[in-house]
């Protein structure tokens, strides 16, 4: 019923990138007359098949021609506060977010996927463990599969990886489980403060159908207000008067579930069967996990935990010689991402960072570096101020660079073995590197060439 409700209507999409072009088009399978506007030149491959479907288009700026529509549908990261909105509020036409629009389109399950780090890595293993269970899944949203692609997909369980762009306009989306992996600042520039950042991330959990959960980390149960009948909260030391969580047991190296007052823990994992670099990641597990035993699914056995391979670029293995170890975390574009990564991974550090910032305060990343590396490599837009934060919290040791080239080689140059070289930025690629994946690939190259040659 719900269909027909496009049938003949004029529906205007802000955004031609990826999400852009998967909502046009399920838009226009719902028969709706699909007009797309975006400030960017619009990909080749993409007018093709915008014209292929008969879909009408702009680029370069955001004209009127939006404005005739019954409808304007938002692509993931498309601020509220646009001008062309402005004008189309005060005409009457519904602004709608990406999640509400594609949402009465998804069937089976839902497990929404968010938090300021891990939510990429979290919601590929759920879905991965639910497929390895024999169970239809779809995973995608921000994933890189956008979630306009699982509409009419007749599946058990649909994953989406959720950003908090697209939860900062979410009024009708519903889930089964929330997981927030964790909260810390990221993208203070788009939301304004930290504060909007939080209620947007928890707008993941006033979604929940009710009797559904809220996984997050202990320490932000109260700041995403989770209702505590919700609340399935990760923690290392458990209270004694916790009555359900995740237990991160250090001294039995797995993990536990409890779901209720006076029943008896379940095991979610071994930590050994993760293979998987760094503490954070055996988190990610547990919270994958959790989510498949709360919708009563199976727990996968732990020769299936192992074969999980994470997303590229998140501390991934780039190769080792001589005894130095090359870590690729070019997805950690925040300080709470590197300082988790720097925190999480064994043994001293030789760090590179730098690339195009997101206005944050780099002394948290000065004093993780204080406490974690033996020295560091700056390079990108960002490495004065970084150098500048390390230098007022006592730190000198560390060299700029100008290319990534240059950076590995120095911390090559300074590593002996036993160390690791962690590319871990702590910023966005995007002032020399269209994305984070160009600039891990490009790292790992550089890694291979040393390699051949110290060989």
């Amino acid at each position: 019923m719900y269909k027909e409700n496009y049938r003949g209507k004029k529906v205007s999409v802000i955004g031609a990138g990826v999400s852009g072009k998967a909502l046009a088009l399920l838009a226009c399978k719902l028969g709706a007359a699909v007009f797309v506007s975006d400030l960017k030149k619009v990909p080749e491959d993409t007018v093709k098949e915008f014209d292929d479907a008969g879909i009408l288009w702009e680029e370069e700026g955001n004209s009127e021609r939006v404005l005739d529509a019954d409808e304007i549908v938002l692509s993931s990261g498309i601020r509220h506060e646009i001008p062309i909105l402005d004008q189309a509020r005060t005409l009457g036409i519904p602004v709608t977010g990406e999640l509400d629009f594609v949402y009465p389109f998804l069937s089976g399950k839902i497990i929404a996927v968010t938090g300021s780090n891990g939510k990429t890595t979290t919601a590929s293993m759920t879905g991965f463990f639910l497929e390895k269970a024999g169970v239809s899944v779809i995973t995608g949203g921000n994933i890189g599969n956008p979630a306009a692609n699982a509409a009419f997909s007749e599946t058990d369980c649909v994953v989406l990886e959720v950003s908090s762009f697209q939860l900062n306009v979410v009024r009708k989306f519903k889930c089964n489980v929330a997981v927030v992996t964790n909260l810390a600042p990221d993208h203070i520039d788009w939301h304004g403060s930290y504060r909007n950042y939080v209620l947007a991330k928890a707008n993941a959990v006033k979604s929940l159908v009710p009797g559904g959960h809220a996984i997050c980390q202990e320490r932000d149960m109260q700041e995403l207000a989770v209702p505590k009948e919700m609340g399935i909260p990760l923690s290392w030391d458990r209270s004694a008067d916790a009555r359900q969580g995740i237990f991160m047991d250090r001294g039995k190296n797995s993990a536990f579930i409890f779901t209720g007052e006076g029943e008896a823990p379940v095991k979610l994992f071994d930590f050994d069967s993760v293979k998987l670099l760094g503490s954070h990641n055996l988190e990610n597990t547990a919270m994958a996990l959790a989510s498949i035993y709360l919708l009563g699914q199976k727990l996968p056995c732990p020769s299936v935990i192992s074969a999980y391979e994470p997303p590229r670029h998140r501390c991934a293995p780039a190769g080792s010689v001589r005894g130095v170890t090359f870590v690729d975390d070019s997805k950690g574009t925040n300080v709470a991402a590197t300082v988790a990564a720097m925190g999480s991974l064994e043994g001293n550090k030789i760090m590179i960072l730098g690339g195009q910032g997101k206005g944050e305060d780099y002394a948290p990343l000065a004093e993780a570096v204080i406490r974690y590396a033996k020295c560091a490599v700056l390079l990108g837009e960002e490495k004065e101020k970084i150098a500048l934060a390390l230098e007022a919290a006592g730190f000198r040791t560390f060299t700029k660079a100008g290319t990534m080239a240059e950076a590995v080689e120095a911390a090559y140059g300074k590593a002996v073995a036993g160390d690791t070289v962690l590319l871990s930025p702590a910023c966005t690629s995007w002032d020399m590197y269209p994305n984070y994946g160009a600039r891990g690939d490009h790292f790992c190259e550089i890694v291979k060439r040393i390699i051949e040659r110290e060989s």
